[in-house]
């Protein structure tokens, strides 16, 4: 009798250690290839993450150069992470009618598909530092890099939110962005042949349900974007959408350290503010980050062309003179010459400025 006692107590504390692994796992990686390592909090270090391991909360998940990983939640829902990304499983809550979970992606992109399950309302939330993505029941993709974010639309609705208040909803076939916690973008449709196609495209096949053939073609996601959102911006110019032009550009510098594409957002964002918001001060600051980081670029040329005519229209003469003549001895051929000839002409005739800064 005692030892049947004994061994019903030893079954029952193994059905409980049963119950708490389950209890604790916040998912568990169900294909996973090339470099993929975990860790088991912030402080800890990673290590090779297995096909079929568990994982708890506050875990986090590490792909690199070529890692990808499938990780499957208790609830049949999946978040499928591309190369170069970090995940932390910050919570997840499974009860009787509601599902919640909350995760958060420090870098990197990912496809979550979150499973409509009768009678369980799913509420899950991936964050990076700068936006939130609510999901209900739907897929998505999401990107961050550095303080911007890109989400696209697959299937249902997915809110989009920075760190204040205001959302927007995508759904299949449209796309938003936001950065350093600004309210995002009105979302776009995904147009058939369009970049932003080819870049969902891409998207989809690095986060597909098995590894990408091609390695390299998800880290050229953020220039492709990045070079979408300058053409991008011209169009909102036009249209008269300059405040939203603005932070497609910002996005646009945020998303890559591409030198070209940088330039020529800062080149956009200076003629707005100048052009078009009267605000040559503004204007001058972006024409000045051309000069000082790309001086070598082609881009620079009209840079430097822009600071003279701004120092010139903010009637800071002399400055204007020294920086109209360096483009003369800078680029003595230069498209901009006779322009450039006629303002230092005018200055003749202007009184000079004292001291300005």
């Amino acid at each position: 009798m005692k030892r049947l006692t004994i061994s019903l107590m030893i079954l029952m504390l193994l059905c409980l250690a049963g119950q708490t692994v389950f209890a604790a796992g916040v998912a568990s990686a169900r294909k996973l290839s090339g470099d993929v390592t975990y860790r088991t909090g912030k402080q800890a270090q990673y290590a090779a993450l297995a096909a079929g391991a568990t994982l708890a909360e506050g875990n986090w998940v590490h792909t690199g150069k070529n890692g990808w990983v499938e990780l499957l939640l208790p609830d049949g829902s999946t978040i499928t992470l591309a190369n170069n990304t970090e995940l932390e499983l910050t919570r997840l809550k499974i009860g009787k009618d509601k599902r919640e979970g909350v995760f958060g992606l420090a870098q990197g992109k990912l496809r979550a598909s979150v499973v409509k399950v009768a009678g369980k309302q799913a509420d899950y939330k991936i964050k990076s530092s700068t936006a939130v993505a609510g999901v209900k029941g739907t897929e998505f993709l999401m990107m961050t890099t550095g303080p911007a974010n890109v989400f696209f639309g697959n299937e249902g609705k997915v809110s989009i939110g920075g760190t204040g208040k205001e959302q927007k909803q995508i759904q299949e076939g449209t796309m938003t962005q936001t950065t350093r916690g600004y309210e995002p973008l009105e979302p776009v449709s995904v147009e058939k042949g369009s970049a932003l196609a080819e870049a969902k495209d891409t998207f989809n096949a690095i986060t597909g349900s098995i590894p990408p053939a091609d390695w390299m073609a998800g880290d050229a996601l953020p220039i492709i974007i990045a070079r979408w959102n300058v053409n991008y911006s011209r169009y909102l110019t036009d249209r008269g959408s300059y405040q939203e032009a603005l932070r497609v550009l910002q996005i646009a510098i945020d998303l890559t350290q591409a030198a070209e594409i940088r330039a020529d957002a800062w080149l956009e964002r200076g003629t707005i503010q100048g052009r078009f918001l009267d605000n040559p001060r503004a204007a001058l600051a972006e024409f000045l980050l051309v000069l000082e980081e790309y001086s070598r670029l082609p881009q620079a040329e009209l840079a430097l062309f822009q600071v003279g005519q701004t120092l010139y229209e903010l009637k800071l003469y002399d400055q204007a003179a020294e920086r109209l003549n360096q483009y003369l001895s800078t680029y003595p051929n230069g498209r901009f010459r006779n322009k450039v000839e006629v303002l230092l002409n005018s200055l003749n005739t202007l009184p000079k400025s004292k001291g300005t800064k």
